[in-house]
């Protein structure tokens, strides 16, 4: 875990519940001074932290910014590597970018990278992506399965199954569904897109990087006039503020649990769990490649990730990358 020790105390308040911590309770269990512990509460209440004195039993946190720093992530997390170490920026070009430098470094599988805003988010084929400060999810994953390359693709898929079932356990309001292959919708809006880009030699994959867009606390006004008929957030369909810290880590949680499942018994069960989520098969839809443009039936997917098609002569089409459109 790469927390610092200003966050080691601040994780030590979230997790006590509103209960009092004396100073010198957390000086015997950090190992630092009653002075030092002092100071690093000054700079937590600098960033918005906000701690109350009660006389004879030490400090209660009883304010919190809305910040997805690691140490409100840690206190949701129960897994064993995706996000133990976590890089947290206040504003980046993009996670992605980051990501890349640090997986090239050597970053452990599991690190995160996560930021309040980007300047330069993007989605798939290099289209923009509005990261909205401190309203949504901006982050990416670095995960280094096991797999050759070919097997890449499919990881969109997982991490597709770990956000509807990270959303549908924080949520209670709606049900989101999966557009093939990387967005989730929301009564026909887009509220997450995925984007998975690999580092590989020839035979084996480096580093897979799993950036993740989330909107979660925007109003309808948050949005540009060109996305507001076809954008929504988290907070607009379950009509309350969702904690992003807490969504983070549970996104993370089903992350490592199904890319392991995944690892351990193929594509399978994670098919299963993509298609029973899936907003796409069974409709009439119009897929765009870069050679084509097919219309038909989506049918269901492939062992290999692959939608496939059934065309109007009956006639089943595989398609690895397409935009969709649902007619």
């Amino acid at each position: 875990m790469n927390l610092t020790m200003k966050d080691e105390i601040l994780k030590r308040f979230l997790l006590a519940k509103d209960n009092p911590i004396s100073g010198q309770f957390l000086a015997d269990d950090l190992g630092i001074s009653r002075t030092a512990i002092w100071k690093h509460l000054q700079t937590l209440q600098e960033e918005g932290y906000v701690f109350e004195t009660i006389k004879k039993k030490g400090y209660v946190l009883v304010g919190k910014p809305d910040k997805v720093d690691p140490a409100r992530i840690n206190s949701f997390l129960t897994t064993e590597r995706f996000g133990r170490n976590i890089h947290y920026l206040d504003e980046v070009t993009s996670t992605q970018s980051i990501a890349h430098e640090l997986a090239r470094e050597g970053a452990v599988d599991g690190t995160l990278v996560i930021a309040e805003t980007q300047t330069k988010g993007k989605g798939r084929m290099a289209r923009p992506w509005e990261s909205t400060k401190g309203k949504g999810v901006w982050m990416t994953i670095i995960i280094r399965p096991d797999v050759p390359p070919s097997q890449a693709p499919q990881f969109t898929l997982v991490a597709a199954v770990a956000i509807v079932n990270a959303i549908k356990s924080i949520c209670k309001n709606f049900m989101p569904s999966i557009k093939w292959p990387n967005d989730i919708l929301i009564n026909g809006r887009k509220c997450t897109g995925i984007l998975t880009e690999m580092l590989a030699e020839m035979d084996r994959v480096d580093a897979l990087l799993i950036g993740i867009g989330i909107n979660a606390n925007q109003q309808q006004d948050d949005f540009p006039p060109d996305l507001q008929t076809i954008a929504t957030s988290l907070s607009i369909e379950e009509k309350e503020e969702i904690n992003r810290p807490q969504l983070v880590a549970t996104i993370l949680n089903y992350l490592e649990l199904y890319c392991d499942q995944y690892i351990r018994e193929g594509f399978k069960p994670i098919k299963a769990l993509w298609e029973e989520s899936s907003g796409t098969i069974g409709k009439q839809i119009k897929a765009t490649t870069l050679r084509e443009v097919i219309e038909g039936k989506a049918i269901g997917i492939t062992e290999n990730g692959v939608l496939e098609i059934q065309l109007e002569n009956g006639e089943i089409k595989g398609v690895y990358s397409a935009d969709i459109e649902i007619m």
